[in-house]
């Protein structure tokens, strides 16, 4: 299955280009032309580390010319608008760092001081929580967490003054206001006013335990784990990842070791076992368990998961080949959108599909894992 997987990356690598990628279906879908997205630099990213462990230039080339396709020699972006105030921007500068790194090319650095430009007057909550979009005013979703503290940490290491408080407040208040102790889970949005119409009146929290947003959440943490080089900043991160793990773990179906699109309701009617979630929480246990933070119990786990993704959902038939069971698109609001209330119903209600970078780079980036502990 390994060598399927293998042909399967290379093959949406070559099919690829920076102005259609073989993987972001929402945007063909939607007739989209090319632009800056999280979407495109999850897989980015995948490709950077896939490159790193096996040394083959293929990927690391193509996301070369991907990010030069958008990249001026000033560090201006090409259709990148910081005014939008999008913490979903940012994650795809996590690739500027690399290759400012290989290269030494200026506007790879100036590029990434665009980004963290944007960063530095980002809306907060009173709280001092990042405003997820400019159009999501005072809230907080755990999508967020990913798309810009993992950057930050890049930068605050490799360019800034490695000072990292600001970080760990950002998480440490997303501790305080969405986690539900009794479920050991995360709510997938927090309105500091409490004011939006999916938001709980009294907790400011949305209805449900949204699988992918967890799985954002807990891949940003066994991120920064890895790229905060900060002993005290480490150790308040450390407990905060684990007992999300701790607590994940207790929904992983006991067959598949997937989880489920809506995670704490297993077994309840249109639920389903969902690949782009259960994919980053393999991907945060096996990483987890690789820098010494988790148990070798969590690799195994995550090995199950990742195992089970592709028992149920991966399918290679010669030049077919196909990752399924992917919730397309999720979230919460706007003020104008009723539909996306954060209910079971709404989360369930989302298409689900084949092929989508949202589940296809989060396998990559679980593969990578799973090969670094394969016997050389």
């Amino acid at each position: 299955m390994y060598t399927e997987i293998d042909a399967y990356i290379r093959r949406l690598v070559r099919e690829s280009s920076p102005e259609r990628t073989a993987w972001n279906m929402e945007r063909v879908r939607q007739g989209k032309p090319a632009h800056w997205n999280y979407i495109d630099g999850c897989m980015l990213n995948a490709l950077l580390t896939l490159s790193d462990i096996t040394g083959e230039a293929l990927f690391a080339d193509f996301v070369e010319t991907f990010v030069d396709s958008f990249v001026g020699e000033d560090g201006a972006i090409r259709t990148y608008d910081p005014s939008k105030y999008n913490l979903d921007d940012i994650n795809e500068g996590r690739v500027l760092f690399p290759l400012y790194a290989k290269t030494k090319n200026e506007k790879y650095r100036l590029a990434a001081d665009r980004l963290a430009e944007q960063l530095q007057h980002q809306p907060r909550t009173f709280e001092g929580s990042f405003w997820h979009k400019r159009i999501y005013p005072d809230q907080v979703w755990l999508d967020g967490i990913y798309m810009a503290q993992p950057f930050r940490a890049l930068y605050a290491r490799e360019l800034g003054d490695k000072d990292y408080t600001d970080i760990v407040q950002q998480i440490e208040t997303v501790r305080a206001r969405m986690y539900d102790p009794e479920k050991g889970l995360y709510y997938h949005g927090y309105d500091a006013s409490k004011t939006i119409f999916w938001a709980d009146p009294v907790t400011g929290c949305s209805k449900s335990f949204w699988l992918r947003a967890m799985g954002w959440f807990a891949t940003a943490l066994v991120d920064l784990l890895e790229i905060v080089d900060d002993p005290g900043a480490r150790a308040r991160l450390r407990p905060i990842f684990t007992e999300l793990m701790e607590g994940v773990a207790r929904y992983a179906d006991e067959e598949t070791g997937l989880y489920y699109q809506v995670v704490d309701q297993g077994g309840r009617a249109g639920n389903y076992l969902e690949t782009s979630g259960s994919s980053m929480m393999a991907y945060a246990m096996l990483k987890g368990a690789r820098l010494g933070v988790l148990g070798p119990e969590y690799a195994q786990l995550g090995r199950k998961t990742f195992d089970g993704i592709l028992r149920r959902y991966f399918r290679a038939e010669g030049e077919d080949v196909e990752l399924g069971g992917i919730c397309l698109v999720a979230g919460l609001g706007p003020a104008d959108d009723l539909r996306r209330d954060g209910s079971y119903q709404y989360y369930i209600s989302e298409p689900v599909v084949k092929n989508d970078a949202k589940g296809v780079a989060p396998l990559v980036m679980c593969y990578t894992e799973v090969i670094r502990s394969r016997p050389a």
